[in-house]
């Protein structure tokens, strides 16, 4: 039996069966969470607000109408709930933190090929570590961007939704983000 659509599953929702909303949260409950904990680096508080967006989105779904995918609005959803929790914690403005986890999607098409030397190793181990350094500096509207798309894989209209901007400044942001990376990796690449 093949799975129901996310579309299919909110149709049931919305007409009383809060089983199918269980299997949305099973669907997307681990995305979600990767998603928060750029935002929350406290675990706790990243399964918190992890929680209160399946609850923002079980409450605004009779409301949900289809014009972009389930997923794409409860990602709008969740980056917007790690958002109002990070101000409620009177933090210094949000900020997006990758991991060394995250970091493997950006290595993989950029590391120096050939064989494992100790000497590329070594290169290969700098370069991960400036690459973090400049994703985490970029600021939050660049690095927000570049995630959505090259770690999360979204389309550039669903960033655009996501982020409420026109897909012109996704494409000048995703631009500008790549430029800033390519110059510290192509020290790296030419070695």
């Amino acid at each position: 039996m093949q799975p129901k659509s996310d579309i299919n599953l909110v149709s049931e929702v919305q007409a009383g069966n809060k089983q199918a909303f269980n299997i949305l949260v099973l669907r997307y409950q681990y995305r979600i969470y990767k998603v928060v904990a750029r935002f929350i680096q406290n675990h706790t508080d990243a399964m918190d607000v992890t929680q209160e967006t399946f609850i923002k989105v079980y409450n605004a779904l009779p409301r949900f109408r289809g014009s972009s995918a389930f997923y794409t609005w409860v990602y709008r959803i969740a980056i917007n709930t790690a958002k109002n929790h990070i101000a409620t914690q009177d933090r210094r403005g949000c900020e997006t933190h990758v991991t060394d986890m995250d970091l493997d999607y950006f290595l993989t098409s950029n590391s120096p090929k050939g064989h494992c030397t100790p000497e590329r190793l070594l290169i290969r181990d700098e370069m991960h570590t400036e690459l973090l350094n400049v994703i985490n500096l970029l600021p939050d509207e660049l690095k927000t961007t570049i995630l959505l798309r090259e770690m999360d894989g979204l389309s550039y209209e669903e960033i655009a939704y996501t982020m409420d901007c026109p897909v012109g400044t996704v494409r000048s942001r995703i631009f500008r983000a790549r430029e800033a990376i390519d110059k510290k990796v192509q020290p790296f690449l030419q070695e």
